[in-house]
């Protein structure tokens, strides 16, 4: 590995080793390898944990009622939220025979999408768009609506996932004649256990962040971490150690909203928050210090020594961050014992840490970086402490 440069002005995202030694979790289902591709290339560890599916309506018979609703008479507005939803409205219509009848109707309204992947689909579907917020958000959507008289208005709304039941409310109390176009919905992964044994690693520190490109799978993280009795533990955690990085401030309004800090690009897009992860992991997760003449970074799960990335097993990266809160100060058996994971009894607990520290020597490779104070514990070689 090549050690990151000390010139301020150098991007950090754009190295191509910028995540080495951190580990992060992907919640996404669409698109999740597109997002691990991009951490993967900056060096990252990821561990992949679909949270939601999503299920077309295609056949469902409130798709098909909202859509025979919007042809019942002119249709003066059209939310459209998501381009996935856009395009599967427009071929449940054309399996209908009716995509014909919809297209003439959306032609005389104005459409207002959310953002540009929504804006994309009805260009696609050779419609005029009318107005894009520039947050890409539903709720300036709603007050760029709510700022006009909307009595007698005919506004059809296609949802995403989930019901818009403010949103509506609002539209509705302000006059309009608002029809909910369901055209899919987020469920939980079938298979949870991913989703739960991530819930388990970011608890325990065994991941740095986890990345978010919805809503509804903060949710399902948070709702699976209930399940197993451990919602407070992950709050806690990603308010603390582990960084939750969210596409855009509506995927972080579930975390936001409990007061949890989260980091997010500035435009809602996976390139832009994997070059964030890039930028923010390194010059937040990192101690950098020198030992026993060695130039050291610790990590997630591997430390470079000298330029050199070597990742570490759980117990001695334990062993070593403890260490190295306080570099060149001696760290006592016992308080080693207590950051190994599993938490090992009394009695095998001395020679744990002595396995561990035996561990991560090996893997550190020159010696003089940890040494033993006799009788009591152990430091990194930053200076001395004869106290």
């Amino acid at each position: 590995m090549t050690a990151l440069m000390d010139d301020p002005l150098v991007s950090l995202e754009t190295a191509p080793d910028a995540l080495a030694g951190f580990t992060i979790g992907v919640t996404a289902t669409r698109r999740r390898e597109e997002l691990a591709a991009l951490l993967e290339r900056r060096g990252a560890r990821v561990v992949r944990a679909p949270a939601i599916r999503i299920v077309p309506l295609a056949e469902d018979t409130g798709l098909l009622a909202a859509t025979r609703a919007c042809l019942e008479a002119p249709v003066d507005d059209v939310v459209i939220t998501t381009g996935v939803g856009f395009r599967g409205w427009m071929a449940a219509a054309e399996g209908w025979g009716l995509s014909g009848d919809l297209n003439e109707h959306l032609g005389g309204a104005r459409l207002l999408a959310r953002g540009p992947k929504a804006r994309g689909a009805v260009r696609a579907a050779g419609l005029v768009d009318a107005w894009t917020p520039a947050t890409e958000s539903c709720e300036e959507v709603k007050q760029y609506l709510l700022a006009q008289d909307l009595r007698g208005r005919r506004i059809a709304v296609q949802l995403h996932g989930e019901p818009l039941t403010g949103f509506v409310a609002a539209l509705r109390d302000a006059g309009a004649d608002v029809i909910e176009v369901p055209v899919y919905r987020w469920l939980p992964y079938r298979d949870t256990s991913p989703l739960r044994r991530l819930v388990s690693q970011a608890v325990s520190g065994g991941v740095d962040a986890v990345a978010f490109t919805s809503a509804p799978a903060v949710l399902a993280m948070l709702n699976a971490a209930r399940g197993d009795g451990l919602e407070e533990a992950l709050l806690a955690a990603f308010d603390t150690r582990v960084v939750a990085a969210c596409v855009g401030p509506v995927t972080a309004n579930p975390l936001t909203s409990r007061g949890v800090r989260v980091v997010q690009p500035d435009r809602a897009r996976l390139g832009a928050l994997a070059r964030t992860l890039a930028r923010h992991l390194p010059a937040s997760s990192v101690t950098r210090l020198v030992a026993g003449g060695h130039e050291l970074e610790i990590r997630g799960h591997a430390v470079v020594v000298d330029g050199d990335l070597k990742p570490l097993p759980p117990a001695p990266m334990a062993v070593l961050k403890r260490l190295a809160e306080r570099p060149g100060h001696v760290v006592a058996r016992s308080e080693l014992r207590v950051v190994l994971p599993g938490g090992p009894s009394r009695d095998s607990a001395e020679h744990a840490v002595e396995m561990a520290i035996t561990r991560l020597r090996r893997a550190l490779g020159p010696s003089g970086i940890v040494e033993t104070v006799v009788k009591r514990g152990y430091r990194l070689a930053c200076g001395r402490d004869d106290r």
